[in-house]
């Protein structure tokens, strides 16, 4: 008998089921073939992951300590230029300009041109050295992203609101303040903690300006440790603790987003 003259339903489990089989047989050849005691020995070597500490919980604190401040100082920008992209005249091309800039230009190039090209061209030395113009470069480029989705929220908010406001006498900067921008932050709590761990994970760009000791983040850590032992186990290491930070991250998203879901 042919697949073809089962139920849909039947066909659909019957391909499910050929999947997972492929898919579990794949697994078994490889765990076979594979070398068990190199890739534990290189992977997960556990005298060597003992060596990281306590230096490995001082870069987790740096990725969040970097992250929290390019993103909250992100964040305000983000609202101001959100709101100039959407008023007229020579706010909006300055906001467009701005944001479609840091948009298209890729973040490890931000950071190069805030940490080595500025610097140079213009004879300036920006507060915590290269670390402090790799934070002004993320929080540049985060604005420019969190600006698009603050304007969109802003825009979803519905218009009778705005209307609302206004007709019981409130200033137009009141209106957006205390009636606009918390509903429209409301809808955007989601796009924005994905933004935040987006954010969370461009951090290990600032190996590029130049990392002391103390301010090293989790993949600069991990690379460092990683060639001074001729070992990979620390890649592992900071991988668990990239995991241990945004698995609840992207699960809170994901809660958000039904929640909202379900009061629309």
């Amino acid at each position: 008998m042919s697949l073809s003259g089962l139920r849909p339903t039947v066909r659909r489990r019957i391909s499910n089921v050929s999947s997972y089989v492929i898919f579990a047989a794949i697994i078994v050849v490889v765990a076979v073939q594979a070398d068990w005691q190199l890739i534990g020995k290189n992977f997960f070597n556990m005298s060597v992951a003992q060596l990281l500490w306590p230096g490995i919980l001082r870069a987790a604190f740096n990725t969040i300590w970097y992250t929290a401040v390019s993103f909250v100082i992100g964040l305000v920008l983000a609202v101001v230029f959100a709101l100039m992209k959407m008023s007229r005249g020579p706010f909006r091309v300055f906001a467009v300009a701005y944001i479609e800039l840091f948009r298209g230009m890729p973040a490890l190039l931000t950071i190069m041109l805030m940490a080595f090209a500025v610097p140079m061209a213009f004879k300036v030395r920006f507060p915590g050295g290269s670390i402090g113009a790799g934070l002004i470069a993320l929080v540049l480029v985060t604005s420019a992203y969190a600006a698009e989705i603050v304007r969109a929220g802003i825009q979803a908010v519905p218009k009778g609101q705005h209307e609302a406001a206004r007709s019981l006498g409130m200033s137009q900067m009141r209106t957006t303040l205390t009636v606009i921008l918390p509903q429209a932050f409301r809808i955007v709590i989601p796009p924005l903690t994905n933004e935040f761990v987006t954010l969370l994970k461009d951090t290990s760009l600032l190996y590029i300006a130049g990392v002391t000791v103390f301010s090293k983040e989790l993949t600069t850590f991990g690379r460092t440790n990683a060639s001074s032992n001729a070992n990979s186990t620390p890649y592992i290491v900071v991988a668990v603790f990239y995991l241990i930070i945004t698995i609840p991250l992207t699960y809170l998203v994901a809660r958000l987003e039904k929640r909202l879901a379900v009061k629309k």
